[in-house]
């Protein structure tokens, strides 16, 4: 028996940045149900069943001045407000040094003499089908996931992918044009999990499953661990893997199983940071719950204080 790696003591930290728990299940087209659901000891927050409602209009309501300038992508709250307190921003043309300053509707915002332009924040989920490129245009002219969601947004609003899923990769796909949550989606030391449901080309075997899974894997650019993996099919076909990672390399989980020998021949990512593609067709879009988003942006305010 391989002993574990100091990696393996260590992760459960990296699980509680993702409180979700991890659910390995095969597509719901095929009839498969859930084998198991991984870290039951964490009792991650429950998100209501996607539904179809319309993202939040502009406010009618006042809004706190950070807030304003970085809904209109200039900068963060926390350095909003230090540019308020420089005296660089005005409202109705009268300069503004008060933290708690609200904008009411019809205010004008002036930033370093120009006039700033309050964004709605959009936020939407599609189940990306296979040959779409996750891009936002395409110089060869190949469909983009960009086309498959182009009723989403008013003529005036550009949402952008959160990272990307490859051509021939399936599954959940984020788009929004929230900075500061897609940075934080994005960056590594966030460590989101990912979770994705494999199918290979031979059954893996039982040693290349436990060295995965205890010892990691050595690839050109370093070595990666994956934070769970196993069989999802009730018959127990080693074909179908489920594998739950926080690496965002490039085609990580392909080149995973390539280092040993197996060909992916479906991959399809069924979980992202704690949001399921739960009774969202193949190739359809969602906006984002409200329960959806307040957990993202507890996830991201958690790692704030962390960090």
């Amino acid at each position: 028996m391989r002993k574990k790696t100091s990696y393996n003591k260590d992760r459960k930290s990296t699980e509680e940045r993702n409180s979700k728990p991890t659910s390995f299940q095969k597509d719901s087209r095929k009839g498969a149900k859930p084998q198991r659901i991984f870290n039951k000891r964490q009792k991650g927050t429950q998100l209501n069943n996607p539904v179809l409602s319309k993202p939040a209009e502009k406010p009618s309501d006042e809004i706190r001045l950070n807030k304003y300038l970085a809904n209109a992508g200039i900068c963060s709250r926390r350095k909003a407000d230090g540019l308020i307190e420089q005296g660089l921003v005005q409202v109705n043309n009268t300069t503004v040094y008060e933290m708690g300053y609200k904008v009411k509707p019809g205010d004008v915002v002036t930033y370093q003499g120009e006039v700033v332009s309050y964004e709605n924040k959009v936020y939407v989920l599609l189940n990306k089908p296979k040959d779409f490129i996750t891009t936002t245009s395409d110089e060869k002219g190949r469909r983009t996931v960009m086309g498959l969601v182009r009723t989403a947004t008013k003529s005036n609003e550009r949402i952008y992918p959160v990272g990307r899923l490859d051509r021939n990769t399936t599954g959940l796909l984020l788009l929004t044009n929230d900075g500061e949550l897609t940075q934080y989606l994005s960056h590594p030391s966030s460590e989101i999990i990912k979770v994705y449901q494999v199918e290979l080309d031979k059954p893996i075997t039982r040693r290349d499953l436990e060295t995965i899974r205890e010892e990691g894997v050595e690839l050109e650019d370093g070595r990666v661990f994956v934070d769970e993996i196993d069989i999802t099919t009730p018959q127990v076909d080693f074909r179908f893997v489920g594998v739950a990672i926080h690496s965002g390399k490039n085609r990580i989980v392909r080149r995973i199983f390539e280092h040993f020998g197996y060909e992916i021949k479906s991959l399809d990512r069924v979980l992202y940071a704690g949001l399921t593609k739960k009774d969202l067709p193949r190739g359809k879009w969602r906006y984002l719950t409200e329960k959806e988003l307040i957990f993202l942006k507890h996830l991201r305010a958690g790692h704030q204080k962390k960090n």
